[in-house]
């Protein structure tokens, strides 16, 4: 039997919805991200400290923050270990108030990737999270249009890494990762051949900005989160279209553990954004793309 969605940011009181929290266990930081974590923290100027499931649940209960989980699958391109989908929604079982999920798809697994889409429902999670430099993929190859068909036929969101990488930045050869697979234009075509398909850019596609805004003018269903950034650090670019054209569009994200959600909350609440765009980025848009009321 599936599983209820959980999440109830529609209840009063929530703050914001993170749109992107990865897990700050042992699991993730020195299974899945083995001997990535360390040239991340110094990318992000920051120290990360490994929590369990409950502690994360307790700390952002106490911001009164939802944040959305995302599980990790990079099997085939890392060899590292994946996250599996079920430790996402068994935390969402738990702390159903507290999170929302989103399941992962190692886009290289083929047939399975596509079970796992559906599985990924079945658990009741809310969408699916790529990251085509650390999985080696582009979107937009046709081997891999059967996991966006799943995907909007099951009503998923799928969440997409864009831009740049903290990830092997400042490492000989960026630890064999690249960049050109997260530029935000190969995204175009998925958005393209499912209309009914909702399809977040995480990071704005930094240094591609400009292209993924001019997608998210011409593509309804383009949404973009802010998240693996400072507030104070975003490009003119995108402060203007989050307060203009697109301020229904876009959703906050910290990049947690790496970026701490309340330098996010504090650096925006300060930057006279004003309070009709904030509740938009902050809480209104993430809602209603959710669809939690």
């Amino acid at each position: 039997m599936a599983r209820r969605p959980r999440g109830t940011a529609s209840s009063g009181g929530v703050r914001a919805i993170d749109f992107h929290v990865h897990l700050p266990t042992e699991q993730w930081l020195d299974g899945s991200m083995a001997g990535y974590t360390e040239p991340a923290e110094r990318y992000f100027r920051s120290t990360v400290v490994r929590r369990t499931i409950d502690e994360l649940a307790a700390e952002y209960a106490a911001r009164d923050t939802v944040a959305v989980l995302l599980a990790w699958d990079a099997e085939t391109a890392t060899g590292r270990p994946r996250v599996p989908n079920e430790v996402v929604a068994d935390a969402c079982e738990r702390h159903p108030s507290t999170f929302v999920g989103f399941g992962s798809v190692d886009p290289h697994k083929g047939e399975a990737a596509v079970a796992e889409v559906e599985r990924i429902k079945a658990l009741g999670l809310r969408g699916v999270k790529l990251h085509p430099t650390m999985q080696a993929f582009t979107p937009d190859d046709e081997r891999h249009r059967p996991i966006w068909d799943a995907c909007e036929g099951l009503g998923l969101i799928a969440l997409f890494h864009t831009g740049t990488s903290g990830i092997g930045a400042g490492q000989p050869g960026g630890q064999g990762l690249r960049l050109d697979p997260s530029r935000p234009i190969h995204l175009d075509a998925v958005a393209a051949a499912h209309p009914a398909l909702q399809v977040i850019a995480a990071h704005f596609g930094w240094p591609w900005h400009l292209e993924l805004i001019a997608m998210a003018l011409h593509k309804s269903n383009l949404h973009i989160d802010i998240s693996g950034w400072a507030p104070r650090h975003l490009p003119a670019e995108v402060v203007r279209e989050l307060s203009g054209r697109l301020r229904d569009r876009f959703l906050f994200g910290s990049d947690y553990p790496f970026i701490r959600p309340e330098r996010c909350l504090d650096e925006l609440e300060g930057m006279e954004l004003g309070e009709e765009v904030l509740r938009r980025l902050l809480v209104d848009n993430g809602r209603r793309l959710l669809g939690l009321g």
